[in-house]
């Protein structure tokens, strides 16, 4: 399989953990395993990486702004990664979370505690307040349970929200209907940074919570848009795998653009999505088939994105 989509085992724990539910993980992973992995990104940006999406953290003399928390029993570890990089002895002031998912949104609740304010678009409230089921239309589909008080994001916006701190406009900007309903992707402008959430990542094929309003459309839509905005010597961070580079992010639209395109023919030829997983439609791209996202589960993915199908098991939308 070619490096840049093999799936690490942080992303490995994270699917497996996503597939398990959010409560269920919790209960049958050792997090007592788990090292945060931290890497200097750019001038006071840092990424963290342990069990769950990727986590950027904005560390400086006004204190410490996060995207994005892993799981609950990390909170602890993630704090004290944090406070061995000795540059403040601030406190964590802000999480952003990019959308509701429990393993970039696990963390609210301890952190919240501690006195920290989640910030998060206004659709990721309402889920984690909610609860309900996620999945592809298909075979991926996984129960959210409603989160705690403490776990909801005090502040909620609609398109965009700027957190000023530390000599940096963090910008939270939102894309409708990527991965979910929810997404934002976050600006690092004067530390040539951004945060993609799970609308790009780098275990292959992408999960695409359509049970919950993502879209294969609405990928496409977030990465063109997104990568328009930003310099060419942009430093990426995926919501789950390595560091990245624009030029990985367009390889990976040009994939999604193209599978869509093969999926889309398929459909226009009255084909059924049995008939599209016989054929191996998705063949070409089979080093983007991983252990969470296989290339059937992708079809699914496409096929119920582009008919508009979010599957029968639905709590709500």
């Amino acid at each position: 399989m070619n490096k840049f989509w093999r799936l690490s085992m942080g992303s490995v724990l994270a699917a497996a953990a996503m597939l398990l539910g959010q409560a269920a993980s919790a209960q049958n992973q050792d997090f007592s395993k788990v090292e945060i992995k931290v890497t200097k990104v750019s001038g006071n940006i840092y990424m963290l990486e342990g069990a769950g999406g990727n986590i950027a953290a904005s560390v400086g003399e006004d204190g410490i702004v996060i995207v994005d928390d892993q799981f609950a029993p990390l909170a602890n570890k993630i704090q004290a990664a944090l406070k061995e990089l000795k540059i403040t002895d601030k406190p964590v002031r802000f999480v952003i979370n990019t959308h509701y998912h429990g393993d970039h949104t696990g963390g609210n609740e301890p952190f919240a505690n501690v006195g920290s304010t989640v910030i998060a678009h206004d659709n990721v409230r309402k889920r984690l307040e909610t609860g309900g089921t996620a999945g592809n239309g298909g075979s991926i589909k996984m129960e959210q349970k409603a989160a705690p008080k403490p776990a909801l994001p005090i502040i909620t916006f609609e398109h965009e929200v700027t957190v000023h701190l530390n000599g940096e406009d963090i910008r939270a900007l939102h894309f409708p209907s990527g991965h979910t309903d929810g997404d934002s992707i976050i600006f690092f402008p004067k530390n040539n940074v951004v945060h993609m959430g799970d609308d790009f990542v780098r275990y292959g094929f992408p999960f695409i919570d359509v049970a919950s309003g993502g879209s294969l459309q609405g990928m496409i839509d977030a990465m063109e848009k997104a990568t328009a905005q930003l310099p060419t010597d942009v430093k990426v961070i995926p919501g789950h795998g390595a560091l990245s580079n624009l030029d990985d992010v367009r390889a990976f639209t040009k994939m999604l653009k193209e599978t869509s395109a093969v999926v889309q023919k398929a459909l226009n030829e009255h084909e059924t999505l049995d008939q599209m997983k016989q054929a191996k439609i998705l063949a070409p791209w089979d080093k983007f088939s991983g252990q969470f996202i296989n290339s059937d589960a992708f079809i699914e993915t496409l096929y119920n994105s582009l008919t508009g199908h979010k599957g029968e098991f639905l709590k709500h939308n």
